[in-house]
């Protein structure tokens, strides 16, 4: 029986781009995925056309020798390993099917998928770093800049992070053939695993590198001017792009996260943008009212009026003398002060003869709250 043209296999015209030779290819290989269609001889034969189509058309040397002589190119073992026919021609890659059917799991986990690094070996992003900052309430009021120093890893200046020597280059795993994986069938399935002689990178390497011992990264510590702005709370993450470990291979960067803790104050409790301080009051500037200076967090003092009569737990509100808002443009927040009134302690002689001669002379009219609590008392008790 005569093969099907590969172009009507995979749905494309034939000048579609490798993008669309690819969109269609991956749409077909999942319609007719052995996962997806268990015990079904037809989607397999499918599903080994579709591979078989999309191995030829892929790969520009072969496309061209299909659209100048059809399938008759290929014919006395012009495909060799991985060809047409094939569960998996050079270059393909089980992955981007995986994907789609796991949520990702054809992935390389954590650094996104892998390129190709110096040498053609398999490159890898380098891990992500974290680095811990305590700052004041102070400075996350004021925002603040400050040098730090970071243990990580470089790409290796001597090989340029392929790990080989100088003078020699990565050489392509004999057991893999740079795929970094190997695959078996087993029955109806073919299963994939990472190569065990280069560890899925693809390549080898038989001259390491003296300096990175054939890492392709070098371990030093790294300093930064890390800014923080104004307005940050506790457990606000900073990130600084590429500023993590080394890729692997000659991959790319990963980032550095600054993980921000700010510190107990002694006198202001925060919550977001409003900051709350409990002002001690004396009993007289309670009672007769007056003036009294307080601390602001930008380092400045407030007068506030406290009118006669004021009694624990009442309020006041300061705008403007909270905290920023983080990237706001310019807004505060507002400080609440909470008066505490003070019993007077310590008392000398006369102190006490006049608190006495001031108890005796001002009745029930000087302590209304009291009377009334205790008139409640009564009638709750008489009845």
């Amino acid at each position: 029986m005569s093969k099907k043209d590969f172009y009507e296999l995979l749905g494309v015209d034939k000048n579609a781009d490798d993008k669309a030779l690819k969109s269609a290819y991956r749409k077909k290989a999942m319609k007719y995925h052995p996962d997806r269609n268990p015990d079904d001889a037809e989607a397999e034969a499918k599903f080994k056309e579709v591979n078989e189509a999309y191995d030829v058309l892929k790969d520009a040397d072969k496309r061209a020798a299909y659209d100048q002589y059809g399938h008759a190119a290929f014919e006395g073992g012009m495909g060799g390993q991985g060809g047409p026919g094939g569960m998996g021609g050079a270059g393909f890659d089980f992955g981007d099917i995986f994907e789609e059917f796991f949520g990702g799991g054809g992935g390389m986990g954590g650094g996104g998928r892998r390129r190709r690094g110096p040498g053609g070996q398999s490159a890898q992003r380098g891990a992500d770093l974290r680095y811990d900052m305590e700052i004041t309430l102070e400075e996350a009021f004021t925002g603040k800049s400050e040098q730090i120093t970071v243990p990580t890893s470089e790409s290796c200046g001597d090989c340029n992070g392929s790990g080989a020597e100088k003078g020699s280059a990565p050489e392509v795993c004999g057991t893999c053939g740079g795929h970094g994986k190997v695959r078996a069938s087993q029955g109806f399935f073919m299963v994939e695993r990472t190569c065990h002689t280069c560890g899925g990178q693809g390549m080898t390497i038989k001259n390491p590198c003296r300096t990175c011992s054939g890492a392709g990264r070098v371990q030093k510590e790294k300093t930064l001017e890390v800014s923080v702005p104004k307005g940050v709370e506790d457990g606000t993450r900073l990130r600084i792009g590429g500023s993590g470990e080394a890729g692997v291979r000659g991959g790319p960067p990963g980032d550095l996260y600054i993980f921000l803790s700010v510190k107990s104050h002694p006198i202001f409790k925060r919550d977001g943008e409003m900051l709350y301080c409990q002002v001690p009051l004396p009993m007289t500037t309670a009672a007769l009212g007056g003036k009294i200076e307080v601390p602001t967090i930008g380092g400045g003092r407030v007068s506030v009026k406290v009118p006669a009569g004021t009694q624990s737990g009442r309020q006041f509100r300061l705008r403007g003398k909270g905290m920023p808002a983080l990237n706001s443009g310019g807004y505060v927040g507002d400080m609440i002060l909470e008066a505490a009134v003070e019993t007077p302690t310590n008392l000398s002689k006369k102190q006490r003869e006049l608190l006495e001669e001031f108890a005796a002379e001002g009745g029930d009219s000087v302590s209304p709250q009291t009377k009334g609590f205790f008139d409640k008392v009564k009638d709750i008790f008489a009845d």
